[in-house]
């Protein structure tokens, strides 16, 4: 069983019970319920859209991703420039899916 949820301008295939690190998203600091499901899978080999789903999932820890240094440089004109940036993030463990009245849970 799993679905592909898109948060964040990504999409995600996520099955109960996964941990995975998403963009900053607003969360009350324990849950956060994705309604933007574009499909579900319920048996192997079957795929479809669901005409009402949502993911719950809960929030394991929210911190920043490592620096990513970005180096501008023209060359012969004596210009270089160092830049950094760290990306928020929100990891979240995948609890249930529902799906047309299914639900789906974490062992």
């Amino acid at each position: 069983m799993y679905a592909v949820i898109r948060t964040g301008g990504k999409q995600y295939r996520v099955a109960p019970g996964d941990v995975l690190k998403i963009e900053n998203v607003e969360n009350d600091g324990k849950t956060v319920e994705f309604s933007d499901v574009l499909a579900v899978s319920g048996e192997p080999g079957t795929i479809a859209k669901p005409a009402k789903a949502k993911v719950t999932a809960e929030v394991v820890r929210e911190g920043r991703g490592d620096k990513i240094l970005v180096f501008h440089l023209k060359r012969k004109k004596q210009y270089k420039k160092l830049q950094g940036h760290r990306q928020d993030f929100v990891e979240v463990r995948i609890k249930a899916i529902e799906a047309d009245g299914k639900t789906y849970a974490a062992k």
